[in-house]
Formats: C-alpha cells, sequence, structure tokens
C-alpha cells in the first residue's frame, strides 16, 4: 500500500513541475492474439503526457478494449508509463514517439500486463492535431496474449509549448 501512495505522490509531483503537457483520445481496431489465433477487437479512450525533460514524459491512459461487436464485453484497461519524443523541439509539426509501462485490465477482477508501441502526432496548429500509434498490451503468464491496436485520434497540447 505504501508503494502504490509513494507512486501515485511521485507521478502527481512530477506533473506538476512538467514543462508542458499534452493530451490524447483514440479509437483502436485491433486484436487479442494467442498460440497462432487472433480474435477481432475494438479499443477506445484517452490519456494526457506530462512532458518532463528532452523527450522523456510520463503517461497516464484510461479506455475500454472489447471484442468486436460485443462493447458490453470489454474491459477496463488503465495504463500509466513514460514516453520518450525522438524530436523535442515546441514548433515541430511531426512528434514521433515510444512509449512503455505497466497496464491494469479490470472489470469484475484484474489482470497485471505491460504495454509498448510508439507513433506519431502530427500537429495541424500550435494545440491541436491527429495521432496515429500502434500499442500492444502483453499477458506474460501461459501463453501470452498480445491485445495489439492501430490507434487513431486527435491529440492537443497545453499553452506550455507556444
Amino acid at each position: 500500500m505504501r508503494l502504490k501512495i509513494a507512486v501515485i505522490l511521485l507521478t502527481m509531483s512530477a506533473a506538476a513541475t512538467a514543462q508542458s503537457s499534452s493530451g490524447y483520445a483514440f479509437f483502436a481496431p485491433g486484436g487479442s492474439s494467442s498460440a497462432g489465433y487472433t480474435a477481432a477487437t475494438f479499443h477506445a479512450g484517452g490519456g494526457f503526457d506530462a512532458h518532463l525533460a528532452k523527450g522523456v514524459g510520463l503517461n497516464m491512459e484510461l479506455g475500454w478494449l472489447y471484442p468486436k461487436n460485443e462493447p458490453s464485453a470489454g474491459l477496463g484497461v488503465f495504463s500509466p508509463g513514460l514516453t520518450y519524443y525522438f524530436r523535442h523541439a515546441k514548433n515541430l509539426k511531426l512528434e514521433p514517439f515510444a512509449a512503455g509501462g505497466y497496464s491494469l485490465m479490470f472489470r469484475e477482477g484484474h489482470q497485471n500486463l505491460y504495454y509498448f508501441g510508439g507513433g506519431v502526432n502530427w500537429w495541424l496548429s500550435k494545440r491541436f492535431g491527429t495521432r496515429l500509434e500502434f500499442r500492444d498490451h502483453v499477458y506474460p503468464q501461459g501463453p501470452a496474449v498480445h491485445f495489439w491496436g492501430v490507434r487513431m485520434g486527435v491529440a492537443f497540447r497545453s499553452a506550455g509549448h507556444e
């Protein structure tokens, strides 16, 4: 319990001292793959990045992952982690990034996973853009299960980028 509180306080203090921040919302067609079989899924959600220094940021995301045509059979997905922006000047149109961290899938119980991925934000103006990303949430126990998706969405950023 103390470790959870320490992580929350560290995340909050890092976000409070962040140089700037950005947020996003996405929709992702994808799949749940294991042992040579893939079932179609959709994942929708949103999150934010607190940009700390020279391309490094903390991110946090909340979403809903569900089987194709069955939104009510879905799972909540909470994912905190780190983001690295390969080009971190404030006025770039294309902003490629990589991300990775922890994922918690939950509904009536919960499972611990990890995630990795990457993509690009394409800034159409100072504060609004589009986002394209590939992300894979991995359940590593037993035969590994990959919950992957190609994310498309919108991105927005704070006034700190001006």
